[in-house]
């Protein structure tokens, strides 16, 4: 060869794929219920503070996102130089991942879960080592804590897991942080948090503020309905949070983002109502999915997930019949969002045509 030649591992790189959207019907309105996005529009004030920003466009964005910055610290109660902000929580994953490991270092996550993260191991030359997730979709955080080697630098802990949908409790979380030893980083990621409603939650600031060793993940775009525009943070002990701050794009996070970020941060009354409402939709259809005999691991995001192994793309087709479009993971399942009431009703109808036709 003369050209010149990536790494060997980048050729391993598992691609992302992402939600699709369904196509346009005459006959039917169509749902997107691949991506786990916010099916409301942007809270009151947020577009008004994005178009603010967009008159500056042609300046770039504050390097050092000062407002944002401050209105997460004042929201949280942690100092400034424990945060660290990225292009959504997927875009720390990365950072994290270049900043502790070096090449054949060892990252373990539960599997499976977020589909970036063996992306951004293998993008840097590190060694995934995936433990399967328990038969009710939960981490196996035993095994976890024995997946852990002399050379595991970095440990992945997606709560709720995305995209089986159950939650690790804070004894589960203590239990498994005191088998952990100090210099392995332990990554809480809390991408759905907001929608964690369960006995014994994660407590994930105080959780991190007892550990030298434990950095929490979040993002904008769930439960704050910004998806579009790429801002997620961590919150860590500064070392940790200020590697991150390290190896960060510059000017990586938009100034548009940073203003619809601190507007949503103001907001937090009607973000609540809008969460709660979602919430209850997500019982809603667990009550009917059960109701038509199909039961789903306890979700504590905004999504459901089916156990469909061979038949997931058959499920998937049928879903795309009536007008909504799931993410299927070919062989394993489903993950369907929660979305507005109409396309969650036909998730359940579906469901429901599905057993009495014994599919």
């Amino acid at each position: 060869m003369t050209s010149p030649q990536p790494r060997p591992s980048i050729a391993q790189i598992p691609p992302y794929v992402a939600g699709k959207p369904p196509a346009p019907r005459a006959d039917l309105t169509t749902y997107k219920l691949s991506s786990n996005e916010n099916p409301y529009p942007p809270l009151p004030g947020v577009v008004e503070a994005a178009l603010g920003a967009v008159q500056t466009m042609n300046r770039y964005p504050d390097m050092g996102s000062t407002a944002l910055y401050e209105a997460l610290s004042a929201k949280l109660g942690v100092p400034t130089e424990e945060l660290a902000l990225a292009t959504g929580s997927v875009g720390l994953i990365y950072q994290l991942v270049q900043a502790f490991c070096d090449p054949d270092d060892e990252v373990v996550f539960a599997w499976r879960s977020f589909e970036a993260y063996p992306i951004a191991v293998t993008a840097a030359a590190a060694r995934m080592v995936r433990v399967p997730v328990l038969a009710d979709g939960r981490h196996d955080l035993d095994a976890m804590a024995e997946a852990v080697t002399a050379r595991t630098r970095v440990v992945l802990v997606c709560t709720p897991n995305n995209p089986t949908g159950p939650a690790v409790t804070q004894a589960e979380l203590d239990a498994f942080l005191a088998k952990i030893p100090p210099q392995v980083l332990v990554v809480v990621d809390e991408a759905y948090v907001e929608f964690v409603r369960m006995t014994d939650p994660v407590d994930g600031v105080a959780t991190y503020r007892r550990h030298e060793n434990v950095l929490l993940t979040r993002t904008f775009s769930k439960a704050y309905g910004l998806a579009g525009f790429r801002v997620g943070y961590a919150v860590g002990p500064a070392p940790l949070a200020g590697a991150l701050r390290a190896v960060s794009l510059p000017f990586g996070v938009s100034g548009v983002a940073q203003a619809a970020a601190v507007a949503s941060l103001e907001r937090e009354p009607e973000l609540l109502e809008r969460v709660e409402a979602l919430v209850a939709e997500r019982d809603r259809v667990v009550a009917g999915l059960a109701d038509a005999g199909w039961a789903v691991p306890e979700p504590q995001g905004n999504f459901v997930w089916f156990e469909l192994g061979d038949r997931t793309l058959d499920y998937a087709k049928a879903a795309d019949v009536v007008g909504i479009m799931v993410r299927p993971f070919a062989g394993e399942g489903a993950r369907v969002t929660i979305a507005e009431t109409e396309a969650n009703d036909r998730v359940v109808d579906l469901v429901a045509k599905w057993v009495r036709e014994g599919a």
